[in-house]
């Protein structure tokens, strides 16, 4: 199992969507790269991201970072659908540095890689959010009003699985 963190704007979508994918293991919503340890202090520079736990058996680094760029654009800067501000940027983290070359080199090999806005960075600091946000669609499906990922694309790989 491994674990890397993935930032594409707000975090309720991005868990949902990420979860139904075959080889995600576990997700869980919070904050990367901030300067706090606390999610009740004010913003300090943190992305919203997803803590995803995946079986590279099953699901190679590649493939996910794939699935990632389905959801975002990843041309806009601190931008992503009706969410403004740094703390939506779309972002890769990781304490692993195999797992940052390999999204450098994901990154490299598109024809669009100069136009690209998404930041590869270890992982200095995280922090899991608040209850409230952990699952938020599932248990709140009326939520996905919020979101920036179409309907169809959010459960696009829950169907597959049920097919």
């Amino acid at each position: 199992m491994e674990q890397i963190y993935l930032a594409g704007g707000c975090l309720w979508g991005v868990q949902e969507f990420m979860r139904h994918l075959p080889g995600v293991i576990s997700t869980e919503a919070g904050r990367a790269n901030g300067s706090s340890n606390r999610t009740d202090a004010e913003y300090d520079g943190y992305a919203e991201c997803v803590q995803i736990q995946f079986d590279p058996d099953q699901l190679a680094l590649r493939e996910l970072i794939g699935c990632l760029f389905e959801i975002i654009d990843p041309y806009s800067i601190n931008h992503q659908g009706q969410d403004i501000g740094p703390k939506y940027r779309t972002g890769i983290y990781s304490r692993e540095s195999k797992h940052l070359d390999e999204a450098i080199r994901v990154l490299q090999d598109r024809e669009d890689y100069d136009q690209l806005a998404v930041e590869v960075l270890p992982l200095s600091n995280y922090v899991k959010s608040a209850e409230e946000h952990q699952d938020r669609l599932t248990r709140h499906p009326e939520d996905h009003s919020f979101c920036h990922i179409p309907l169809d694309l959010l459960y696009k790989y829950k169907k597959a699985a049920n097919q």
